[in-house]
């Protein structure tokens, strides 16, 4: 059986983790993440970074770089386990990268797990799409 509460909070968790990607601010992607050793981020292309301060150092890596970008996030399927909770979904993102626009896809992977304060980050993983949209795609 479905616990809709708790399907809206990983709705609302993963929903924050996009905001604080799009606001380029260090502080707010801070409040979403588990602080801790056990945790990982795979951004597409990087290797994988282990640990709270390396993971924080790649947003860090990511914003100083970033002049704006925007989601656009579909395909969202969300699966929970106990405590713990999965999401999949595709960031359709417009950039603004060293001073020119860039629109990119990405399938994302955000596992989460309920802490005190609420669901945190404990893990992203970002592929790129190198295929374009379907119409069926861009309608979700």
């Amino acid at each position: 059986m479905v616990d809709h509460k708790m399907l809206k909070e990983i709705h609302e968790a993963n929903r924050q983790f996009y905001l604080a990607f799009e606001s380029l601010d260090i502080k707010q992607m801070d409040q979403v993440w588990a602080q801790e050793d056990q945790v990982y981020c795979v951004h597409p292309g990087w290797d994988l970074r282990a640990g709270w301060p390396a993971v924080r150092d790649s947003w860090v890596q990511i914003f100083n770089h970033a002049l704006s970008m925007r989601f656009a996030i579909t395909a969202i399927k969300v699966n929970i386990e106990g405590d713990c909770a999965w999401v999949t979904c595709m960031e359709n993102i417009t950039s603004m990268m060293d001073g020119s626009p860039q629109h990119s896809r990405v399938l994302a992977t955000n596992i989460f797990r309920k802490q005190e304060g609420g669901w945190k980050v404990v893990h992203h993983h970002g592929s790129p799409v190198f295929r374009p949209a379907t119409p069926e795609e861009r309608m979700h």
